[in-house]
């Protein structure tokens, strides 16, 4: 039976590393043929044709004869399941995620939202040296991940489990954030715009964070550079709200600049 849960679970795997190269394919040329994914990939027409279709199913991808295209990038920005979402730009992620644990020092209370990078923060500071430290995160992910850590205390809300991104959201998780207070947060967005602010693609997500904002004593944004100039369906918070954004080198050095001007420190890893 464990080899059969195995099994399934690297043919999981498999099909998720698939459509992650599927999407990345699809961001670099805009659009891609059946034939040019069966010879990148090395699997038969089949294979591709039923995660094309997969994917479209998801919204994530629009199909076309033979193959596919790339969403046009319109307001809301589309959102990706967890699963793909955190193969999707994963180096840079973990570059960012460095930057920020080196933020974080011994015997700090920090907020790590739910999403891709700050997963990424918290497998790094798994193995940080920072003793002792507090983490409040309404992602059930990002919890288990740290569980387990003498030196690390967990404080997860209640609230409305949202299966998409495994984090809990609503009146109780707000609730419970409003008693609370941090020194850092850490927080991942769908989108971030000079002149339209922070944003997500779920209207409870945003009210979340934006109350995370609003607890902690400073503010770092964790983001790689397609969420840069991105705008989404709900808006968390004006930029000025934020201390610090920490994305990639491949960032608009135009938007860079505009960020900058409003007061906000940029690091580019």
């Amino acid at each position: 039976m464990d080899k059969e849960k195995q099994k399934s679970r690297h043919r999981r795997l498999m099909v998720d590393e698939r459509k992650q190269r599927i999407l990345e394919i699809l961001t670099l040329q805009g659009r891609v043929t059946v034939e040019e994914l069966v010879e990148k990939m090395q699997v038969t027409a089949v294979t591709v044709r039923a995660d094309l279709n997969n994917l479209a199913n998801s919204g994530l991808l629009t199909r076309s004869r033979g193959g596919a295209l790339k969403l046009k990038q319109v307001d809301p920005a589309p959102e990706y399941p967890f699963s793909i979402r955190e193969h999707l730009h994963k180096a840079e992620k973990q570059r960012i995620a460095k930057a920020a644990v080196d933020l974080i020092k011994p015997g700090q209370t920090i907020l790590l939202d739910s999403g891709s990078t700050t997963m990424e923060i918290a497998r790094r500071i798994r193995t940080a040296k920072i003793h002792p430290l507090t983490v409040i995160t309404n992602s059930l992910q990002i919890a288990t991940t740290l569980t387990g850590l003498p030196h690390l205390s967990i404080v997860l809300p209640g609230g409305i489990l949202r299966p998409n991104s495994y984090s809990m959201i609503g009146p109780y998780a707000e609730r419970t954030l409003r008693e609370l207070s941090a020194d850092q947060a850490f927080l991942g967005v769908d989108g971030l715009d000079p002149s339209y602010g922070l944003c997500t693609t779920d209207m409870l997500g945003a009210q979340v964070d934006a109350l995370m904002i609003q607890i902690a004593r400073e503010i770092t944004i964790v983001a790689d550079s397609s969420k840069i100039g991105r705008r989404g369906l709900a808006t968390i918070a004006k930029i000025d709200a934020i201390h610090r954004l920490i994305t990639d080198r491949e960032a608009d050095r135009q938007l860079v600049d505009k960020i900058k001007a409003q007061g906000i420190a940029v690091q580019l890893v």
